[in-house]
């Protein structure tokens, strides 16, 4: 646009000038050889501008032939550069889209035509190439000549790094992401591995600093610059909480404000605070973590800040735990574990059950069963608490990858990522072994034709029985469990066969043919006697006829 602007000037000027001089009439007289020419000054103008108009023709067609032999090679180079660059993105989309067949023959014809020393693109696709005609060792040659080329040396360090990922040669892979990163600090595949390397071999200064490089350089967000700080303030507190105190202490403090409701920074801080008996600060710090999300750890720390705290003291501090949290699992086995050592049965009792009424696990089946041993040592009982608890769910616990671990660590263990470790259920159980237990809500369960009903055996009547009609045998009462959690006896209100039973228990039994055996239950009302510490089954489950889903065991 603005030649076409600069072309309209220029004749524009020329032609004010033409007009200027038409409008102002003289002569132009040359003299030259003995010969005199007059003419006027317009035709002077027209006749120096043909001149220089000739000129210039004539140079302009002079340079095109001289030039002639370049300008046709030229063009031709360029028609084979543009053949070869069409060849090398075919190539490189026929690689991405998993075609080597035409990556191989696209890359064959762009060698030909592109000089490989002028493109380094040439090069990663034949790595490409290799690695999907499964020749692995070709592109592994290819990506390590690449090292030699500082421009294409960060690229043969990624398909090296991704290779040694492929192979599970986790030490070798961090290795050239470590090289890449100290080249290009910017990189977020080099600097994520070797972060998760230097938290692995315990470098947490190198890895704070790493984290710290990240974030100038924009490669994460702010929150989660400080979540990885966290991470790594509160491993390095861990590390040196028994070496250099003071050192743990500042990290322990810095994670806790970067990340107030982390339950391990939390814990860590506490524990610092703890160290030089000030007590105040580190239950402030746990009960702000408390109030964010509870956890079983953060309440052991709490309730025992003291250790030289009485029974009593201890359960004042758990019942003020539970009033930061309230209608919660944890709190409520907070206090129940604090009531135990305290000796008070009822109200241990009472929150365990709260416990197994707002999230049932495995934790408060076992501890229903510790009070039940400290308070009565009933083994029947103690058992059926046991045998809940193998049903119940799990237990939360940290997890990461899979691995199930009692303590939070850094870095997994199978994977070496950074901040693996999450408190959640471990998923290992596919669901109840047995059956669902009373206190959860069961599915409604889909319906089952019914069977044809067995004819039971007769007994065959005696004097003393005749005319008597079988009916069911003496059964123990089974258990419930009442509203303090306390198992006991139904009452004999609630069993409506206590007339038939006891009519049943004044008959006498007779012999009954060898085929009639696993009829007896059906045929005579028969049970089998039980242990005197078997507690049966529960009355529920006892009269619940629905019919129930397939279960494995």
């Amino acid at each position: 646009m603005i030649r076409i602007l600069f072309f309209l000037l220029v004749v524009f000027g020329l032609g004010l000038g033409f007009a200027w001089l038409a409008d102002r009439p003289g002569d132009m007289v040359i003299s030259f050889d003995g010969y005199q020419y007059q003419v006027s000054l317009m035709v002077a103008a027209v006749a120096i501008a043909a001149v220089v108009a000739t000129v210039m023709i004539v140079w302009w067609l002079t340079k095109i032939v001289w030039n002639s032999p370049y300008l046709v090679a030229r063009y031709f180079r360029v028609r084979r550069r543009d053949r070869g660059y069409q060849a090398l993105s075919t190539g490189m989309i026929a690689a991405g889209a998993g075609d080597a067949v035409l990556a191989r023959n696209m890359n064959k014809q762009a060698a030909k035509l592109i000089n490989s020393d002028q493109e380094p693109l040439i090069h990663l696709l034949e790595a490409q190439a290799s690695i999907l005609e499964g020749d692995h060792e070709a592109a592994r040659k290819k990506f390590e000549a690449m090292l030699d080329d500082p421009e294409m040396r960060l690229l043969g360090l990624r398909g090296l790094y991704l290779e040694a990922e492929r192979l599970g040669e986790r030490d070798v892979s961090r290795h050239y992401a470590a090289r890449a990163a100290e080249l290009a600090p910017q990189l977020g595949w080099a600097a994520e591995a070797t972060l998760d390397d230097k938290a692995e071999r315990g470098d947490w200064d190198g890895a704070l600093r790493l984290v710290d490089a990240q974030r100038s350089s924009k490669q994460v967000d702010k929150d989660a610059a400080a979540r990885r700080r966290a991470v790594l303030l509160t491993a390095k507190a861990m590390a040196l909480a028994e070496t250099d105190r003071n050192a743990a202490r500042a990290a322990a403090i810095e994670a806790n404000r970067l990340q107030p409701y982390f339950a391990p920074a939390a814990i860590a801080a506490a524990k610092a605070y703890f160290a030089q008996n000030d007590v105040r600060k580190g239950a402030r710090i746990l009960e702000a973590a408390w109030k964010a999300e509870p956890h079983p750890e953060i309440a052991d720390l709490y309730i025992h800040a003291r250790p030289g705290d009485a029974v009593g003291d201890r359960l004042q501090r758990a019942k003020k735990l539970q009033s930061l949290r309230q209608n919660n699992a944890e709190s409520a086995l907070a206090v129940a574990r604090a009531a135990l050592d305290a000796g008070d049965f009822k109200l241990a009792r009472a929150e365990a059950a709260s416990a197994v009424r707002l999230h049932p696990q495995e934790r408060a089946y076992l501890l229903l069963a510790d009070i039940e041993e400290a308070e009565s040592g009933d083994q029947g009982r103690i058992r059926q608490w046991l045998a809940k608890a193998v049903r119940a769910p799990r237990d939360p616990a940290w997890v990461a990858d899979g691995y199930v671990s009692d303590r939070w660590a850094a870095t997994s263990p199978v994977t070496g990522r950074l901040d693996a470790f999450e408190w959640k259920v471990p998923v290992e159980r596919l669901g109840q072994l047995i059956e669902q237990d009373d206190e959860r809500a069961r599915t409604p369960a889909l319906p089952v034709q019914a069977l044809e009903p067995v004819e039971p055996v007769s007994p065959v009547p005696t004097p003393a029985t005749a005319g008597a009609t079988p009916t069911a045998g003496p059964r123990e009462a089974p258990d419930t469990l009442d509203e303090t959690g306390r198992l006991g006896p139904v009452q004999p209100s609630q069993t409506p066969a206590a007339p038939a039973m006891q009519a049943a228990a004044d008959t006498t039994a007779m012999p009954v043919p060898p085929d009639a055996a696993d009829n007896l239950p059906r045929a005579v009302g028969f049970e089998p006697a039980r242990p005197p510490d078997d507690p049966g089954v529960d009355s529920a489950e006892a009269n619940d006829n629905t019919p129930r889903k397939f279960r494995l065991f």
